[in-house]
Formats: structure tokens, C-alpha cells, sequence
């Protein structure tokens, strides 16, 4: 297949579908880790064509959303500063902290821009050497690279007023987290392409040994999903468990060995803080010894702000794959993509704004058959 519409085939598609039934003869949870991927399957109903009995758990997979509350804070103490100009990705302004986003921030007259890649900030420092330039670097492994490229460049060029706000979090950590947990339901991964583009497979092949769970590499399309699905649910029949990359065109085994360089200089991991779940040992990213002069945290004093989650918004919960979004009593009256309680409504693959989207406003209702 070589253009993007025959990945999305009603044809090809049914063809999958028919497969997955004739495959399944028992119930089987899984979980689609990335929030794009979340967004494909509600956007096209593909979790209401499987069997009776197999479920899709959507798990933490938004970068947006896992973001914590005292990182958000952090942002809205350094973008309301004078003499700051705070770059973002645009799905970030109206991601809620404490009190107000980078929206009010903006509107109370910070210097809040929305840019396309962190180098855009950089260039935005360069023309302004008179003002403190911050990114902010959030997301898993696919974005990472290129904040650290950044970074690098920065010192590099001597460009002493630019700095890096970092939230990396790392997903197989996550998914570690998610088996230890005593409410897990998991019984099988559709792990996300773009991540393991970047980092390849080998970290997969002993979370997948160790809990007994296979895990399935795949893309965002709807003929990619389902054919993620196909695997799984086939492994998981068998009794099997091993990794499986149904991504080819995009994921080599090794990943990309000039990203992982990049990272392995510029990063090193360290334990981080996940909106809704809490502490992940080594689940993340900080700037190394060695460019630790670019690290907002530390240029503006801010690493001791510490704030708690809202007691009304459950999305640690949906996070976790414990609830769909429509289960909390919340969802779509209290908090709506104008007015979010937790970014899950508010980020692009946010699991709420997804089931907000395409109108999951409800649990389905139980078909009740009777005898004749």
C-alpha cells in the first residue's frame, strides 16, 4: 500500500474484522497505548465492530495529558514573568493548571507563542537577546529528539538565553506500571509506531516475557489498528506472548540510532510524575549534567512548586484504563473542551475529547432479547 486512503479500505477492513471474529472465542482486554490511536478507534467505531466480550482499554498514550499539575504550574510561573517569551505547541495553552492556563497568561499580557518546533524557539531567542526564550518540551520518545537537538544546538551556537522546560515521559516504564497495578485488566498491547520508530523494540520483548502479555507494534490508521488487533487477539488465543511489529514501513527493530544518540547526550532518564497515575521510577527525561545551564526549572527557580489534582476530575482514572470517559459524572457537563477540568478533555488525543468528539456522551445501552 503506498497511499494513505487504502490504509483506511471499508473493503480491507471488513476483511479484518471477519478474521477477528473468526478468531476470538473468549473474552480478551487490550490496550491501546497511544492517544492517536484512541482517536482512531473511536473516530471510526472500530471498538464497537469487535467480538461481544473483547474489550479496548484506553491507556495513558497523551503526552498532553500526562503532563503533571505542578509541571503546568511551573509553566505559568516562568510564562508570567517580565522579560520572558514562553514557546509552546499550541495544545498546550489550554491545558488547565491550578487556577488558569497560558491562555489567561497570555491575555494578562505574558509573552506566550504558539510555535511548530522547538528550533522556531530558538530562532525567536536569537532575535531576541535581550529576553529570556523558554520551550516547552513535553511528550514521549517521538518528540524528544528534536527538544534535545535543540538544547544542543543552543550550546553549540552559544545562544545563552534559551532554555528547555522539560516534561519526557517514556512508555515502557508506563506499561511496566500499568501490569504492577492490582486493578490491572490487561491482557495484551497495541504499542505506538511512532515511539518505537525512534527507540525500536528491544526494551518490549522482556515487559512481554515478564507479565505474559504480547505486545503488537502498530500504526494509527484504521487498517493498522485492526490489523494490531488481529495479532494480538491471535497470540492471545494461542497462549503466546512475544512482540510483534506490524509496522514495517516505519519501525526498524533498532530504531533510529542518530535519535537515540542524540538523546542518550543530551537526556538522562530519571523518575517522573504522570498527571492522574503519580510516580513512575526512570519513566522520563531531564536535561544531563552537561546542559543543565539550558533547564528552566533551574534558570527560574521554580523545581520546589508542588500543587494537588483536582478531587472532581477522574482522569487519572481513564488514564489508567480503570474508567471510559463517559463514566465520570463530570464528563460533558462539568467539564467540556470549553470549560476542562483535566487535559484529557482538552489535548488532540485526550481520550475525553475523543468520546466528546464523536459523541460517546453514554454507555450504550444493553440489547435485552427475550423468548418467543
Amino acid at each position: 500500500m503506498k497511499y494513505l486512503e487504502e490504509f483506511s479500505d471499508p473493503v480491507l477492513a471488513g476483511k479484518l474484522v471477519e478474521q477477528i471474529h473468526a478468531t476470538v472465542t473468549k473474552p480478551w482486554a487490550m490496550m491501546e497505548v497511544c492517544g492517536g490511536q484512541t482517536h482512531t478507534i473511536v473516530r471510526h467505531g472500530i471498538d464497537q465492530l469487535l467480538p461481544d466480550g473483547v474489550e479496548m482499554i484506553h491507556g495513558p498514550g497523551c503526552p498532553v495529558c500526562v503532563t503533571p499539575l505542578e509541571i503546568i504550574d511551573k509553566a505559568l510561573e516562568i510564562a508570567a514573568q517580565p522579560g520572558v517569551i514562553f514557546c509552546s505547541f499550541g495544545d498546550m495553552l489550554r491545558v488547565p493548571g491550578s487556577g488558569r492556563d497560558l491562555f489567561r497568561i497570555k491575555s494578562e499580557g505574558g509573552d506566550v507563542r504558539v510555535v511548530y518546533s522547538p528550533l522556531d524557539a530558538l530562532r525567536v531567542a536569537q532575535q531576541n537577546p535581550d529576553k529570556e526564550v523558554v520551550f516547552f518540551g513535553i511528550g514521549f520518545e517521538t518528540t524528544a529528539p528534536p527538544n534535545a537537538m535543540t538544547v544542543y544546538q543552543a550550546k553549540k551556537l552559544g545562544i545563552p538565553n534559551f532554555s528547555l522546560l522539560v516534561s519526557h515521559v517514556r512508555v515502557p516504564p508506563a506499561i511496566e506500571a500499568i501490569m504492577q497495578s492490582p486493578s490491572c485488566r490487561v491482557q495484551g498491547f497495541l504499542a505506538a509506531g511512532h515511539v518505537c520508530s525512534v527507540m525500536g523494540t528491544s526494551e518490549y520483548p522482556e515487559l512481554a516475557e515478564k507479565y505474559g502479555v504480547p505486545i503488537v507494534v502498530t500504526g494509527f490508521e484504521p487498517l493498522d489498528i485492526l490489523a494490531g488487533i488481529l495479532r494480538t487477539v491471535s497470540q492471545l488465543e494461542k497462549g503466546e506472548h512475544v512482540v510483534e511489529n506490524a509496522y514495517r514501513r516505519a519501525v526498524q527493530d533498532e530504531g533510529n540510532p542518530a535519535a537515540k544518540a542524540m538523546l542518550a547526550d543530551v537526556f538522562e532518564t530519571t523518575d517522573r510524575s504522570w498527571r492522574g497515575i503519580g510516580m513512575i521510577p526512570q519513566s522520563g527525561w531531564r536535561l544531563s549534567e552537561r546542559y543543565r545551564e539550558y533547564d528552566a526549572e533551574y534558570r527560574f527557580q521554580v523545581r520546589d512548586i508542588v500543587t494537588e489534582e483536582s478531587t472532581v476530575c477522574r482522569s487519572g482514572e481513564v488514564l489508567q484504563g480503570l474508567i471510559k470517559p463517559h463514566e465520570c459524572s463530570a464528563f460533558g457537563t462539568l467539564c467540556t473542551p470549553r470549560n476542562p477540568l483535566g487535559a484529557t478533555m482538552v489535548s488532540s488525543e485526550g481520550a475525553c475529547a475523543a468520546y466528546y468528539l464523536y459523541r460517546r456522551l453514554e454507555q450504550p445501552a444493553e440489547v435485552v432479547t427475550t423468548g418467543g
